[in-house]
């Protein structure tokens, strides 16, 4: 055996050490195999969940397609309400980047709370309004009052003076009030036109398409539209997630 042995019992235990390799490696595969299902984070889990999210994305995107476009319809229908002259300026494009904006309804509940501030403001400056003008009856009623006692007291002879006195004092009451009507009005007119800047800015920043700081009275009407556009979408019961109505 000596010398020939030699060679075959390394050959053999060569074979041996091969085959105890390749049965450790089936092992591990194997057991890596049993790891990945029983690990939701596995690559198969990975590999499944990624699938799924561009599933979901992909439906994501069809709904929002169909909500832009039936969106874009119906305002579309809205313009053919408006002047003539107004349906020019509101083309394809500017509706449909408008649509865009509208699909997620965030919009909607901006121009509510746009539209209510406006109302409660409106509704403050004229009751300030109704305000002014009872204090300035009430004071006209005083005056008149007083001029009345007062000629009543007076002897005849001092009457043309006291009359023409008085005729001073009520012309410079009626002076007061005028300013302070005029100023009233300036009032109300700057806190408006603050109102429309502050409408302006905020739908602007929401990506609202024709909305930026102006006062340019075309522009200023094209906004006015916009915004009925968007009111009368809302009125007709435009709920976003749902088809439209």
């Amino acid at each position: 055996m000596g010398v020939g042995g030699g060679p075959a019992g390394l050959c053999y235990a060569g074979a041996e050490d091969s085959n105890l390799s390749w049965r450790r490696g089936s092992l591990a595969v194997a057991q890596r195999l049993r790891s990945s299902a029983r690990d939701p984070s596995g690559p198969s889990a990975v590999a499944m969940e990624r699938y799924a999210g561009g599933y979901e994305e992909a439906a994501d995107g069809a709904r929002q397609q169909e909500r832009h476009y039936q969106l874009l319809s119906a305002l579309q229908g809205l313009v053919k309400e408006l002047p003539s002259s107004f349906q020019q300026r509101l083309s394809h494009t500017t509706l449909s980047d408008l649509a865009l904006v509208l699909i997620d309804g965030t919009v909607f509940e901006i121009v509510q709370g746009l539209l209510e501030i406006q109302h409660l403001t409106e509704k403050s400056l004229y009751n300030q309004r109704l305000k002014l003008q009872s204090e300035h009856r009430v004071l006209k009623q005083t005056l008149l009052n007083k001029h009345k006692e007062a000629q009543q007291a007076c002897r005849p002879h001092n009457l043309p003076i006291l009359r023409a006195a008085q005729q001073r004092e009520q012309e410079a009451v009626e002076h007061r009030i005028r300013e302070e009507q005029r100023m009233m009005d300036e009032k109300i007119v700057l806190e408006l036109d603050q109102k429309v800047v502050d409408q302006q800015s905020t739908l602007e920043k929401a990506g609202v398409t024709g909305f930026y700081v102006t006062t340019n009275p075309q522009e200023l009407t094209l906004q006015m539209n916009l915004l009925e556009l968007i009111r009368k979408l809302q009125q007709r019961g435009y709920q976003p997630g749902k088809p439209f109505p």
